[in-house]
């Protein structure tokens, strides 16, 4: 099913039939025939003004060369879009970038969750040449409601997002008018907002009682999360080739940001690691490629997924707080992406900046960074050595380095 069927569910009892067969228009569910040309949706006017399609037949006729060249005529009148034009439109591209492994599920999931609270406030019938500065404000008054007086803002800049592509793609011929308010909330609330929250992160004992309780492949999982910064999609997705068993290092780009990593990995991870390879179950026969895969969940599908109608099922995020809540850590907002805060903390103390970045897979836009190639792998080992040296409450080394000149 496309996304732009998956917005608009809802068919209007006075949908018109064909007026006879070949007629080369169809009647959308907005309310108007139309027709796809070149991928893309091209409308012609409302059936409930032209139920034969006479008139919407004769501005195809007049307007197929220019839309089947991939121009957009000019249209005298032309009535705007509505929001599940726009929507689908939207969410039919980041389809494509999902299924061409341009984006992950998780920043899907994201575009979907905009493009769905759009619909939701609007209407998908709305046409967005009338949406107002007040519209808007009332939107972002419901963000507040559902993500808290701070949290909107990542939301915000994805529906702005929609309108933007709309703009970009020639579906409206002018930007949304926001208005003044629709935008993130401040730097200082949001700062005030994480102080009251407290800290994002795991003690050193509770990743223990976490480590002890975790069956085999949760285990392995925590291990990446602290160890490698990895969250649910990364881990979801790691493939057997990306980790190097003899040499206990992990290649693998953060699916994010498309950042090169080189980790060195703890013993106590590739230990996990191997366990959790062993236990781990048969994909389903349809999925045979997730074979490659370090981790499926137990039912034989991946720890991640998206599914045929564009909704992400996070096996991991949700079986992971179920274990902490069972050991009486639960606490607001923290969830398996808190091992990568607690990575980013603690492997701050080790003083080298550039190589806690490097770990985390984030992007460094320096200068420096430019023309930086490598960075040495000692660098690398005395970032993850200071973490597990916290963890595990250990002083010496775990990588054992020949002497100089060796």
């Amino acid at each position: 099913m496309g996304m732009k069927a998956a917005m608009v569910k809802t068919v209007p009892v006075a949908k018109p039939d064909k007026p006879y067969p070949g007629f080369p228009l169809f009647p959308h569910a907005s309310g108007r025939w139309a027709k796809k040309i070149k991928g893309r949706f091209a409308y012609f006017g409302r059936w409930s003004d032209d139920p034969k399609g006479e008139r919407a037949l004769g501005q195809y006729l007049n307007e197929k060369d220019a839309l089947h060249a991939g121009h957009r005529p000019q249209r005298g009148g032309e009535s705007s879009p509505t929001v599940a034009d726009v929507c689908g439109d939207f969410l039919d591209a980041k389809q494509a970038l999902l299924l061409n492994g341009e984006i992950t599920s998780r920043t899907f999931y994201d575009y979907r969750r905009a493009a769905d609270s759009i619909v939701d406030h609007f209407g998908k019938g709305r046409l967005v040449s009338d949406l107002a500065p007040s519209d808007f404000a009332r939107l972002r008054e419901k963000l507040a409601k559902r993500f808290g007086p701070t949290r909107p803002g990542n939301e915000i800049q994805r529906i702005k997002g929609v309108f933007k592509h709309a703009l970009d793609s020639q579906l409206i011929d002018r930007a949304a008018a926001y208005g003044q308010s629709f935008k993130r909330p401040a730097q200082r609330l949001m700062r005030i907002a994480r102080q009251r929250q407290g800290p994002r992160t795991f003690e050193a004992d509770e990743l223990r009682q976490i480590l002890d309780a975790a069956d085999v492949p949760m285990r392995a999982a925590v291990l990446l999360g602290v160890n490698a910064a990895l969250g649910q999609s990364d881990v979801a997705a790691l493939p057997k080739t990306a980790v190097d068993f003899a040499s206990g290092w992990l290649v693998y780009p953060r699916g994010k940001t498309g950042i090169g990593r080189r980790i060195p990995l703890w013993p106590e991870t590739i230990e996990a690691l191997n366990a959790a390879i062993a236990q781990r179950p048969k994909p389903k026969a349809k999925a045979k490629a997730d074979d490659r895969l370090v981790f499926l969940f137990t039912t034989g599908r991946p720890m991640v997924e998206v599914t045929k109608n564009g909704d992400t099922v996070d096996r991991l995020g949700k079986a992971f707080p179920k274990l902490v809540d069972g050991l009486g850590l639960k606490r607001q907002g923290v969830g398996f992406y808190g091992l990568r805060h607690t990575t980013a903390t603690i492997g701050d103390g080790a003083k080298d900046r550039t190589a806690l970045g490097a770990i985390m897979g984030h992007i460094d836009t320096s200068m420096t960074a430019t023309y930086r190639e490598t960075i040495e792998d000692d660098r690398l080992r005395a970032v993850v050595e200071h973490i597990r040296a916290w963890l595990f409450g250990l002083d010496k080394k775990m990588f054992h380095r020949p002497p100089e000149g060796v």
